[in-house]
């Protein structure tokens, strides 16, 4: 079992290793990052978009990032995990 600062981390680190250079500067939504049912939940978007909350630039399709806290594998949510992932 990982803790959730060790589960952050891995987030982060995943999400950078998966940006293709052509991609704007993304980040991790930290205010809305939480933990369910052992799946640490990481939403992101782009940095610009984080700064301003401008909707006009949000980007689309970020499933957020579920990091396992049994064994620290993360992975992009599933749109058929929509329900599990979206919901508080």
């Amino acid at each position: 079992m990982i803790s959730e600062k060790e589960a952050r981390e891995i987030a982060n680190s995943f999400l950078q290793a998966s940006r293709d250079v052509a991609e704007p500067e993304l980040a991790i939504d930290w205010g809305r990052v939480r933990v369910k049912e052992g799946y640490l939940i990481a939403p992101y978007n782009s940095v610009q978009f984080l700064e301003t909350r401008d909707s006009s630039i949000q980007l689309l399709d970020c499933w957020p990032i579920l990091v396992d806290m049994s064994t620290g594998q993360a992975r992009f949510g599933l749109l058929e995990e929509r329900e599990f992932w979206r919901n508080r």
